[in-house]
């Protein structure tokens, strides 16, 4: 086996690219295939800044979940979802503080912005060929990631997030993002958010 490795990819690189249905932008940080357009990634990690209420883009055959980076947060009101997540309001909402959201990205959702605008992270895969799993980190403590498989994305909101594997050293800033292959550690200075993405084979 090799040593562990990182792969950065800083902010200032990301791609900026209209919103599949015209209404706004969206900030690409990774997409596979690479080079893949919004009709035929197998996944894909975007950030979006999001001002008005509205409703979402429909991709066929994906699945989604949902992020709040900035602003106090969204209520999504998802066709056929909301009994289920709405807890009686009519909508699930998606908060700065909360966890990630789930949900289809074949059906309809619409948006209303809680109390201003905001800025998303969403996570994109392609039903029966990915799975993904979205999880943010508030910490000023070491965070060991273990290797399992899966491709791995940690996504910084931070300055001076320290990211060891193996021999190779690195600082990432505020939205800059690394791929991990193998056992990591990050080392936060002081309160520190992160999200980390992990994309699974389906058949796996």
């Amino acid at each position: 086996m090799g040593s562990p490795m990182i792969r950065v990819l800083r902010a200032a690189d990301h791609r900026v690219m209209r919103w599949k249905n015209g209404a706004g932008s969206t900030t690409e940080i990774a997409v596979f295939p690479p080079g893949a357009g919004l009709g035929d990634f197998d996944w894909r990690v975007s950030m979006a800044d999001v001002a008005e209420d509205g409703p979402f883009s429909r991709f066929d055959g994906i699945d989604r979940t949902l992020a709040i980076l900035d602003g106090e947060g969204v209520g999504l009101a998802i066709e056929g979802m909301n009994e289920a997540t709405g807890e009686g309001t009519g909508e699930a909402l998606v908060t700065r503080a909360g966890p990630p959201l789930a949900f289809p990205a074949d059906i309809a959702v619409s948006a209303r912005l809680l109390g201003g605008p905001v800025r998303d992270l969403n996570v994109m895969s392609r039903r029966g060929v990915f799975a993904h799993l979205l999880t943010r980190f508030a910490t000023s403590e070491t965070v060991k990631i273990a290797p399992d498989g899966a491709v791995t994305l940690v996504i910084s909101r931070s300055d001076g997030l320290a990211l060891a594997a193996g021999d190779t050293r690195t600082v990432l800033g505020r939205d800059d993002a690394a791929f991990l292959d193998g056992e990591a550690t990050l080392f936060p200075d002081g309160p520190a958010e992160f999200f980390l993405v992990r994309f699974r084979p389906a058949s796996a």
